[in-house]
């Protein structure tokens, strides 16, 4: 099965990095918070506990998650091994995920030349590379996309997908389908 590193800096979005963190662990795909530090504060000033510090190498995972949030976002664009780290992947066809604010990361990183994706509004402004689609989650090859708080449920469930597991038995258990009578 897949493994997976959603990375935590100061200023996470906390909806976006939880719900992705509680999906994937529900759809039974391993997925480590991996923070900056061990002790990471989101943006709404809820303390989290990482399962791993961040040292520079994250080679054991098949995907990495960034969540949004700021300053969470400006801070995972400004880590320079985070940035050498999403290279690597990209070189290697591993895949890329990140919501709200944090493609401003893959845009630092170079990922998102001649790539579709997606944001938070007005975040679009502040990328050079790549083409802005105004859509609940934008998948471009090996890199996902998606907008906010409010699409953290599709953003994981399309992830699950991704990595093999079964989201449409998710959907069903957790009530989306039933309550937004959405995909």
């Amino acid at each position: 099965m897949a493994k997976v590193a959603v990375i935590l800096a100061d200023g996470f979005e906390e909806i976006e990095a939880l719900t992705v963190m509680d999906v994937l662990r529900r759809a039974n795909i391993t997925c480590h918070m991996v923070g900056f530090e061990a002790q990471v504060m989101g943006s709404h000033a809820i303390q989290v506990q990482a399962d791993r510090v961040f040292d520079g190498d994250l080679s054991e995972y098949d995907m990495i998650v960034l969540p949004g949030g700021m300053p969470g976002s400006a801070h995972l664009r400004d880590n320079e091994k985070l940035i050498a780290e999403l290279q690597k992947f990209e070189q290697v066809g591993k895949k890329v995920a990140a919501i709200c604010a944090a493609p401003i990361v893959l845009n630092r990183a170079g990922l998102l030349k001649d790539k579709g994706f997606t944001c938070y509004d007005g975040v679009q402004e502040q990328i050079a590379d790549g083409y802005y689609r105004k859509e609940t989650v934008v998948v471009d090859g090996q890199l996902t996309t998606s907008r906010g708080p409010a699409t953290a449920l599709a953003f994981a469930y399309n992830l699950v997908e991704q990595l093999g597991g079964d989201a449409d038995a998710l959907r069903e258990a957790m009530l989306y389908r039933d309550v937004f009578g959405l995909d």
